[in-house]
């Protein structure tokens, strides 16, 4: 007997040529709206269930829910690595300020006087910081009448000094709490009178951001040059609102703050805008090296054997997908399986415990039936403007055999990472700074913001002092003379791109 099919039941043909066809139309009709409620459902459910494991949110979302336990795994004790424990050196005697001579009277034992030098005593110094006293530099200018024509003549403030009346040290002190400890206009203030004992307005402390802003301004743009003539490099963005106080953003767009990230160098930026143009305008429509980044598409201009899409990003999607139920389950634990054995084998590669042809060859097979098990999901039918997990999990699936090559590149490319942990360890600083400040007011806050990052961020890297780099470049810019060089000085010349090794699509 032929059945018909409504709604996930079977029901038999005789059955249904003999119902009312108002009830065929009410049946048909309550089909459509299970089908329709139980695809809202499972999209809300996924929604509710996301964390920082499986989606792009942040791991400050995700409550304090208990975390899933795992079984304790017992590792060697040889892989385990200690931080070696921090003394502090001891000063010479001769550059102590003060020395005390600490001598025992009698014996604890039995009283007895004790006489006598000790040639080795047991050496403690203590740090103590000094009541601190500003300098306070007078410039008296006279002026003198002309004994020709009487017309009275003030002298000059010498070249360096500023007429604002603040000394290079101090200005730079203010960029390093503005910027780098990320320190509001009232706590600047604060901390300006109460250790140092300088008073300054509000008006005073944005006025001194903004000579430090355009002071670094040379530098920035030297670090631009650099990171964009480098081999490799990680770029990432975040949003970064920016207000409209000085008519720059009458639209009120949405700021984002974009990086690219070097080993010795990283350039941070604030646009109005997340486009494909703006990742081509600050990366460079000629950049010939490698970019490491997520899978967002305003860098799908890039030619895929020169990207490195970041794994860590692709585990969340992956987990999401084992997450679900059914099908895409079946999917994304295989996927997840495959990934992290690809990891295990990689840990081994940097340890030194595998060697990298040996990888190469390893991973030939596993990317076979990654990119097998992809295109087996991308070919389940599901319709066009379908919502359902199933039609998640496939379009994901779509998307990632775009950019397969793209997986890969740590494989065959030596210095090339799987992630992009580097861009997303630049970005913390500036998201904290977001979270704390809203973001800025004007495009002079974003420009101090991003100048502030791109310098600090990268004298860190290279181990060079802030403070001193920040007082060098406002003093350069009162005697108009060159800033200090952010290059690093082990490698002021830009190295060739890595030669790409890919073998042949599979």
């Amino acid at each position: 007997m032929d059945e018909i099919e409504i709604g996930g039941e079977k029901i038999p043909e005789q059955d249904w040529e003999a119902a009312p066809a108002s009830v065929k139309r009410a049946l048909v009709n309550l089909a459509e709206q299970v089908k329709q409620l139980s695809e809202r459902l499972a999209a809300v459910e996924e929604t509710l269930n996301q964390n920082s494991s499986n989606s792009s949110r942040p791991p400050s979302s995700d409550g304090f829910a208990a975390k899933p336990t795992k079984a304790p795994q017992r590792r060697k004790a040889k892989g385990k690595q200690k931080r070696p424990r921090q003394v502090r050196q001891l000063v010479a005697v001769e550059h102590c300020n003060q020395v005390y001579e600490e001598k025992p009277e009698v014996c604890p034992t039995c009283g007895e006087r004790l006489r006598g030098e000790d040639p080795h005593p047991h050496r403690h110094q203590v740090w103590e910081l000094p009541p601190i006293q500003p300098l306070v530099m007078e410039y008296r200018l006279h002026e003198l009448p002309c004994a020709a024509c009487g017309a009275k003549t003030r002298a000059r403030l010498p070249g360096g000094v500023s007429a604002s009346g603040n000394g290079e040290r101090l200005s730079a002190v203010v960029g390093l709490l503005s910027g780098v400890y990320r320190q509001s206009h009232a706590q600047v203030q604060g901390l300006m009178q109460e250790v140092f004992g300088i008073r300054l307005s509000y008006g005073g402390v944005h006025r001194l951001r903004c000579e430090m802003s355009e002071a670094i301004r040379p530098m920035v743009e030297q670090a631009k040059a650099y990171v964009c003539q480098q081999p490799l490099l990680h770029s990432d963005e975040t949003s970064f609102p920016q207000g409209n106080r000085d008519g720059h953003n009458p639209q009120a767009r949405q700021g984002w703050l974009w990086v690219l990230v070097t080993p010795l160098m990283s350039w941070f930026a604030v646009v109005l805008s997340r486009s494909q143009e703006t990742a081509k305008h600050l990366i460079g429509e000629t950049f010939d090296g490698i970019v490491s980044s997520d899978r967002y598409g305003a860098y799908g201009w890039i030619e895929v054997t020169r990207r490195q899409v970041c794994w860590a990003h692709l585990k969340r999607d992956l987990t999401a997908i084992a997450q679900r139920s059914g099908v895409s389950q079946g999917i994304g634990e295989s996927l997840l399986r495959r990934q992290q054995r690809l990891f295990r084998w990689w840990y081994r590669v940097r340890d030194g415990t595998l060697s990298r042809e040996t990888f190469e060859q390893m991973v030939a097979h596993l990317r076979a039936g990654f990119k097998a098990e992809l295109e087996t999901a991308a070919r389940l039918p599901i319709g066009e403007r379908e919502k359902t997990p199933l039609a998640k999990t496939v379009r994901t699936c779509q998307k990632l055999l775009q950019v397969e090559a793209a997986l890969w590149t740590f494989v065959y490319t030596p210095d090339v990472e799987p992630t992009n942990n580097a861009a997303e360890r630049a970005l913390r600083p500036a998201v904290i700074w977001r979270r704390t400040s809203f973001g800025s007011q004007s495009e002079a806050g974003s420009q101090f913001v991003s100048r502030m990052l791109t310098v600090s961020t990268s004298l860190k890297a290279q181990n060079r002092p802030v403070l001193e780099a920040l007082t060098q470049a406002c003093r350069a810019a009162r005697l108009g003379q060159e800033p200090p060089s952010l290059l690093p000085e082990t490698e002021m010349l830009p190295q060739p791109p890595p030669v790409l090794l890919l073998p042949q699509p599979l």
